[in-house]
């Protein structure tokens, strides 16, 4: 069976200069060629995540030989693989991590960061996977060693890291506390299988926390948040307990008393994905086929979408997202 001919120039994204949603504006660019051990994706979904508004804000810059056009998660259909990618076939449907390109109709993606759509998601459900899957999973369970019976923390619950967190942590037999800003998003981490959900902007996380586990603190604490979080987290923590940090809304400088974490005998980590190389990332990808997949096969995890937006109105789409209304993952699609 002989490929389709790919057309030569396609629509993407791009970042004329750093602003305002309406920053990101269509282009036509070449579609890419795969290089050795990639391959070409025609793209049917891609996701949008905070770190692409980071970089439409000149904050995030893409890492040395990345795309300039934004979007770090796709899924679509496989067009055309690079020597040495001989695991994928043509025709093939993937979802992959990219370090940038997935606001556009083509993308490329390294091979070994790339995983079959489940069984049962659409296009636009593997989209939402990549980032969030990949990145809950090692830091929640690689770096923060949560196990069966512990608490988790997870802070901003109704995004589409929290929400992943949500169902993975319960799926694995742990308890789950969430933060969120309304009562709404609250219910729905509930509904999702929370244990318990927070509004931050009428309770106090830390004593509500202490609480729920019987006044020791969370185990494990996923925070997105930052600012005066880092010390609150300090407070809400157990004995022993882990404190991950994957982002910094709230800005990256604070002041904090370090005695709690000699006293509680805590670990302070974090990490970002976008920079690691494609060594550790094939690595994961594989950790997160061997854990995360049989999951949604089994029907305990499902990507939870707010709403989809054409590939064109990606600027609506980062002003939902600013917006902080939604719940779950917004997607761009043809």
């Amino acid at each position: 069976m002989t490929a389709p001919a790919l057309p030569t120039t396609m629509t993407a994204i791009a970042i004329p200069e750093p602003g305002r949603p309406e920053a990101l504006v269509p282009v036509e660019r070449p579609v890419p060629a795969p290089g050795p051990g990639q391959i070409l994706v025609k793209i049917e979904a891609a996701g949008v995540n905070r770190p692409d508004i980071m970089q439409r804000k000149g904050l995030y810059p893409p890492p040395p030989g990345a795309p300039d056009i934004p979007g770090l998660e796709i899924a679509g259909t496989v067009a055309a693989v690079g020597e040495g990618a001989g695991q994928w076939k043509v025709g093939e449907t993937v979802c992959a991590l990219v370090s940038g390109g997935g606001y556009a109709q083509y993308g490329l993606a390294e091979a070994g960061h790339a995983l079959p759509i489940p069984e049962g998601l659409s296009a636009a459900e593997a989209a939402a996977l990549p980032e969030t899957a990949f990145t809950v999973w090692h830091n929640v369970f690689e770096r923060g060693g949560l196990t069966a019976g512990e608490v988790l923390l997870v802070h901003g619950g109704a995004s589409g890291i929290g929400t992943t967190a949500i169902q993975l942590a319960k799926a694995l037999g742990a308890r789950v506390i969430v933060t969120c800003g309304s009562d709404d998003k609250c219910a729905a981490c509930l509904k999702l299988g929370a244990d318990r959900a927070i509004n931050y902007n009428t309770a106090d996380f830390v004593a509500e926390t202490k609480a729920f586990a019987g006044g020791r603190g969370a185990d494990v604490i996923l925070d997105m948040i930052g600012g005066d979080y880092i010390e609150r987290n300090f407070e809400a923590a157990a004995p022993d307990g882990r404190i991950v940090q994957i982002a910094f809304q709230n800005g990256f400088k604070a002041t904090v008393d370090f005695r709690r974490l000699m006293l509680k005998r805590l670990t302070y980590t974090g990490s970002t994905l976008r920079s690691r190389t494609d060594t550790f990332k094939s690595a994961l990808a594989q950790a997160v086929a061997g854990h995360v997949w049989p999951l949604i096969a089994a029907g305990k995890l499902r990507p939870v979408m707010d709403s989809r937006f054409p590939l064109c109105e990606a600027a609506a789409a980062h002003a939902r997202m600013e917006g902080s209304g939604h719940i779950g993952k917004i997607v761009l699609v043809p």
